[in-house]
Parts: structure tokens; C-alpha cells; sequence
């Protein structure tokens, strides 16, 4: 198993980069018939697990200008395995974490993505799914080079236990094609996109990038020529940051969504205060 390490730049987010889910025409979708299943410096938001009140203020916005944000990199260890025997051996590794942390907190939260080479013609049938990036923390982030290694034993008890949560925009969509192309079933599986409609509202699609830019004022990079680039050949050092931050930012905006009230909870809670103000 090869190693690329980044020094971390700041001990909450670390350093990386990803792939556009909000304009990526290659990207498949879970059919409304099928269903699976059911940072940071300079953020607006940081994000804490004792600090459940998050409040957002209005961004002010000067006319023909465009905001820019600090980008949201990944700055822990990414541990990229090609082989089978590699990829067995990096997910009982990852298996047997999980397991201690099971025992400490309970849940366990696994953000999850998968890149393939995307095909350019029409009528040409989607390639197999070449890489598989989880992330459950900080500091190590899991990139497998599954179109070599194919899903060996101990990643699929991983994919396919029902107490470890896996959550990412479009999740949905990515478990479907992993069945139809490796036949694993990902088990227990929660779409960001989902969870930000019940915390936000308003927006029909959320994205990693427009989800990032409004929960923590970062930008996630997607790289046009990266994003649709090769997946298939050995990664550069480029692929393995673009892959992991997605998954590092699937599993990171999971906090910050779930430290939110839902909405019909907001409006409840005003209504209350409205009904209590009339009576007094």
C-alpha cells in the first residue's frame, strides 16, 4: 500500500481537493423506483461536536463581484491501495478502527464517494467503477483502486454493515452502480442532499460544492480536466487529493447538517413564540 502524506495546516481541516456533483453530466442517479436505501479556519460556521447551535448571517455581496472563498483542502494521511491484497488489508485495518470507535460513540459515520472513467458517446454504456474513497475523520482518508483490486472480503463487510453509516451527495446512485458492477449491496446509506433540504430548504439540488460554500465559506476545487480524467490508471497526486476531499467534505458537512434543527422544528419553535407574544 503506497502513502501520500500532506502536513496538516490547521488541526480541525486538514488539506485536499474534489469532484463537481453539482454540474457533473456523467454522473448517474438513483431512479425514482429504486432506493439502495434508506473546517476549519476561516469557516462562517466551525464546526464542534459541543456546539450544536449553529447560526448563519447574511453574506454581503458588492454589485459585478464575485466572492471567494478559502479552498477546503484535506491535510491528513491518504492511504491509496491498488492490489487486492493492498485493499484487503487497508479495510480490515479500517475495520478494526471502526470497531473501537463503535464501542466509544456508538454510531459511526463513513463518508463515501466512487470515481470511473467517464465515456464521451452516446449509447456507449458506463465504465465499472474505478476507485473508492471513505473517510470517517481528520487524519486518514482511504482511497482504493477497486477497478484493479475488485471488492475483496473485507470491504464488502465493510460496504454491507448495516450499523456503519455511509452518507455523500448522490449516495444513492453511487450504491446502485456498485451493485450492478462489483454485485455489493452498500448497506445503511444517508444522501447529504436529502438531510440539507430537511436543515435548509430552498435549494432542490444541493451539491458538495454549493453545501461547502454555505455551511463553512470554502470552496471545493473540481477540476474540469481531473474530474473527467482517467480513473483507471494508476492515481496521481492530484487524483488522490481531488478524491479524498470529497469524501472528507461528505463526511464533515454530515456534521455540521446534523448539529442543525430541521426546519418544521424552526417554524414550529416561531410559532409558539408568535401564539405566546399574542397571549401576553
Amino acid at each position: 500500500m503506497s502513502k501520500l502524506s500532506t502536513p496538516p495546516s490547521n488541526p480541525l481541516l486538514p488539506p485536499l481537493s474534489a469532484r463537481n456533483d453539482d454540474v457533473d453530466p456523467t454522473r448517474e442517479t438513483t431512479p425514482k423506483n429504486q432506493n439502495p436505501q434508506k473546517l476549519c479556519a476561516n469557516c462562517r460556521v466551525p464546526f464542534s461536536p459541543s456546539n450544536t447551535q449553529i447560526h448563519f448571517y447574511p453574506l454581503v455581496r458588492v454589485a459585478n463581484t464575485r466572492m471567494r472563498y478559502p479552498v477546503m483542502k484535506f491535510g491528513g494521511r491518504i492511504l491509496y491501495s491498488q492490489t487486492s491484497i493492498e485493499v484487503e488489508k487497508a479495510a480490515k485495518e479500517l475495520l478494526k478502527n471502526l470497531e473501537l470507535e463503535k464501542r466509544e460513540s456508538g454510531q459511526v459515520v463513513l463518508g463515501l464517494d466512487i470515481e470511473w472513467r467517464p465515456t464521451f458517446k452516446k449509447g456507449v454504456a458506463a465504465r465499472k467503477a474505478a476507485v473508492m474513497q471513505i473517510c470517517g475523520d481528520t487524519s486518514h482518508c482511504y482511497v482504493m483502486h477497486i477497478f484493479h483490486s475488485g471488492i475483496p472480503q473485507s470491504l464488502q463487510f465493510l460496504l454491507e454493515d448495516p450499523t456503519l453509516l455511509k452518507v455523500g451527495i448522490g449516495i444513492g446512485g453511487d450504491a446502485v452502480k456498485i451493485f450492478k458492477d462489483y454485485c455489493i449491496s452498500i448497506k445503511a446509506v444517508e444522501d447529504l442532499c436529502c438531510l440539507a433540504k430537511q436543515k435548509l430548504g430552498g435549494h432542490s439540488h444541493w451539491g458538495l460544492a454549493s453545501l461547502t460554500k454555505m455551511l463553512i465559506s470554502k470552496e471545493l476545487h473540481k477540476p474540469r480536466k481531473i474530474r473527467l480524467g482517467n480513473w483507471e490508471k494508476i492515481l496521481s497526486n492530484e487524483q488522490l487529493e481531488y478524491a479524498a476531499t470529497d469524501a472528507f467534505a461528505s463526511w464533515y458537512l454530515y456534521q455540521v447538517l446534523k448539529g442543525l434543527p430541521n426546519l418544521e422544528e424552526v417554524a414550529a419553535d416561531k410559532g409558539i413564540e408568535e401564539l405566546e407574544g399574542v397571549k401576553s
